[in-house]
């Protein structure tokens, strides 16, 4: 089985980037892989500093068969740095392993994407594999790996066929999903409003590359392949991000495994997909509420004020 390369897109996180290369390296295959960083340069002076730190790191590490790194000295942005890194290495090895700086992996976690990129290299409905999954309520609903329409960002692997199906132009997506009915299917029958994103992206108010991806996969009707317990945790979701607040919604705890089972039929699996669709309907609502709390906050403090201006007024 020839290794895929992982891909690495660091910035300016140091503490995320080393715990990230740490996890990785406790794998049984770290010490074949080749691994290639790609280090994305500051946006201003008071990034520097930071993203050398990360620099630093990687001129120092080991545990790899080969580790080399891409040093931008302009900031291309998460979106163009992924972009452009996953095209060049799956037109060089035909394959890709792509991890961000605040991921931290399973032991297993190698192994599982090596395995299912090999044994899926040419099944063309399969279009990604997924190391991270979805803290879902009912796990006990999922085989140990399963396929899904919607991919995820954090911990994922492609092919360089399944990669040159990527439409970068939004607003060709956006046309082949106005019918409801693609759109309801595309927002996982209404669970999460990716189509909104798409359109954000569309306007330039968002600069992302995953629902493009996403929507790309849509359209040639492509799948994900999941395991039912995540091999991949964010430890990114403390406010150090760019495009991440603080969030606990998603944390899991690590699958122990190191062996696999696949799945023979290409299907997406109906009971994962209704758990996933039931995960993301639960993060709208809580979103939905915490608005609302928040506005219900802000009417309380405005009224108070006006309360304590009127007393101040007639005392």
């Amino acid at each position: 089985m020839a290794l895929a390369p992982i891909a690495l897109f660091a910035y300016n996180r140091p503490d995320h980037f080393h715990r990230m290369l740490s996890a990785l390296q406790a794998n049984p295959l770290a010490r074949e892989s080749t691994v290639c960083v790609f280090s994305d340069g500051p946006k201003g002076p008071h990034d520097v500093a930071a993203v050398e730190a990360v620099r630093s790191i990687v001129r120092r590490t080991g545990g790899f068969a080969r580790i080399t790194a891409r040093e931008q000295k302009e900031n291309l942005g998460l979106a163009q740095s992924v972009i452009s890194g996953v095209t060049d290495l799956t037109a060089e090895y035909g394959r890709v392993i792509v991890l961000e700086d605040d991921l931290v992996v399973a032991p297993g976690f190698l192994s599982f994407m090596n395995h299912a990129l090999e044994r899926y290299s040419e099944d063309l409905p399969v279009m990604q594999v997924s190391g991270y999954m979805f803290p879902v309520r009912r796990p006990s609903r999922l085989k140990p790996t399963f396929f899904c329409r919607v991919p995820t960002s954090w911990g994922w692997g492609t092919w360089a066929r399944a990669w040159q199906r990527l439409d970068l132009d939004s607003g060709r997506l956006l046309e082949f999903l106005r019918s409801p009915d693609r759109r309801e299917a595309f927002n996982v029958n209404g669970a999460y409003p990716y189509f909104e994103h798409l359109s954000l992206q569309a306007e330039g108010k968002l600069d992302v590359w995953g629902v493009r991806w996403y929507a790309s996969m849509f359209a040639a009707g492509g799948l994900c392949l999941y395991p039912s317990r995540s091999l991949v945790q964010n430890i990114g979701m403390d406010g150090s991000g760019v495009h991440c607040g603080t969030s606990s919604d998603f944390d899991v705890d690590l699958s122990a495994s190191n062996a696999w089972t696949f799945p023979d039929g290409i299907e997406e699996s109906a009971p994962a997909f209704e758990e996933i669709r039931l995960f993301l309907a639960g993060l709208r609502a809580e979103k939905k509420a915490g608005t609302i709390a928040d506005l219900t906050s802000c009417m309380r403090a405005l009224l108070g004020k006006m309360r304590r201006a009127m007393m101040s007024v007639t005392s």
